[in-house]
């Protein structure tokens, strides 16, 4: 199965113009993948490109626009740039000969304060060595420092791995599963997967497909069904599942046919403790039993998709607040990468980012706090409301104390 782009290790590739970041990935992975110039500027938005790295596995570049651009929309470009930290696992600093500048000790401050680890690529060896005191002034910073040629240097993918692996984070290198440590070998659970207005014509949705997959790689059998077939497949089952899976939408009417003996959550409340902090989430939703006319709640994704009459985001979570709470907030909606201005929130519901990666998710959590706006999700929102929080999060107690 190929490997989503949400669960790839995110390698963000950062410097001034014409440093060579973009003749950097292409050499590493042997594709024109960004375009290069001599002309400083010649990337002008982030190009994201999927990757195997032997053995690091999947991985995600970045390729940013220079921290220097001097272009017409350069402050655009560096704004992009910079938000582009918010999606890093690992930075990757691509300078040269003339060292480091202003721009790149800022971007180092960025990093160490947002904890990504680095590394410091000094490119051009085959045109101009850098100089002892310039390199002394890069070590000053960090240790982990490779002197490379983009275009000359022989098994520069080897070198380049090699180099990645000593700064990789050990969650980054043995990733949590969904739920596996959750189940025990052979254990039965069920998903239930409705195929409804807002399911993709021929194909289930990634947070489906990974647990699917999740169920496999733990030696677990899984079993996919829809709500109206759900009593019939408990009762077909001889054995009883350990756990039944759903989607949040579908919470009020599986939670009414499952047995309380058996585990319930939602694929949303899985992706919040493998990618969020779900500690932070369930502490944050009691907000709306404080939530009065007029507050304002924001309600965040973080891809973009076709609206449909009866959408989750507009129309479901507004309508099951409205319920739990008797009283009409003002709901905004925000889609993409990007984050607003959160001044002002009273609360901020967030979806179960099946589209991006644990890293930007917990810089919005970052955000978020330092904006004093509690922030949950939509699958922790929805058992809220419904009243089934308490057993929607029972089974993590298993290795959750």
């Amino acid at each position: 199965m190929k490997e989503l782009k949400s669960n790839r290790i995110h390698i963000g590739l950062f410097g001034k113009t014409n440093t060579g970041k973009s003749t950097l990935l292409n050499k590493l992975l042997n594709q024109e993948i960004s375009i290069t110039s001599s002309i400083a500027g010649t990337t002008t938005d982030v190009v994201e490109k999927s990757a195997e790295l032997f053995p690091v596995g999947a991985v995600t570049f970045l390729d940013t626009a220079g921290l220097d651009d001097i272009t017409e929309l350069g402050e655009k470009r560096i704004e992009k740039t910079l938000k582009a930290l918010n999606r890093t696992d690992v930075g990757v600093i691509v300078c040269d000969f003339n060292g480091f500048s202003e721009s790149e000790q800022t971007l180092v401050t960025k990093l160490d304060n947002l904890k990504i680890p680095y590394l410091i690529i000094i490119n051009k060896t085959d045109i101009q060595n850098i100089s002892e005191e310039k390199l002394n002034e890069i070590k000053n910073y960090t240790s982990n420092i490779l002197q490379i040629s983009a275009t000359n240097s022989p098994n520069l993918t080897d070198i380049f791995v090699e180099a990645l692996l000593k700064i990789l984070p050990e969650e980054l290198v043995n990733t949590t599963s969904m739920m596996g440590d959750l189940l025990t070998s052979e254990d039965i659970i069920v998903l239930v997967t409705p195929i409804d207005k807002e399911a993709p014509r021929g194909r289930l949705i990634l947070p489906e497909v990974q647990a699917i997959r999740d169920a496999l790689d733990n030696n677990c059998i899984a079993c996919t069904t829809q709500v109206p077939q759900l009593s019939k497949t408990l009762n077909l089952l001889k054995t009883k599942p350990k756990l039944v899976v759903t989607d949040s939408q579908a919470f009020k009417e599986v939670n009414a046919i499952v047995p309380k003996d058996i585990f319930l959550t939602s694929f949303s409340i899985l992706l919040a403790r493998l990618k969020g902090d779900l500690k932070t989430f369930i502490n944050s939703v009691k907000t709306l039993d404080t939530i009065k006319n007029g507050d304002r709640i924001l309600i965040a994704e973080s891809c973009t998709h076709h609206r449909i009459d009866d959408d989750i985001a507009q129309v479901k979570i507004p309508a099951l607040i409205r319920k739990k709470t008797g009283v009409e907030p003002v709901f905004e909606h925000y889609s993409g990468h990007d984050f607003p201005d959160l001044t002002g929130y009273k609360l901020i519901i967030h979806c179960g980012a099946c589209m991006t990666n644990k890293r930007e998710v917990l810089s919005r959590i970052m955000l978020a706090k330092a904006s004093g706006v509690p922030i949950t999700n939509y699958g922790i929102t929805i058992s809220y409301c419904l009243g089934i929080l308490d057993r929607a999060v029972s089974v993590f107690s298993i290795i959750d104390t």
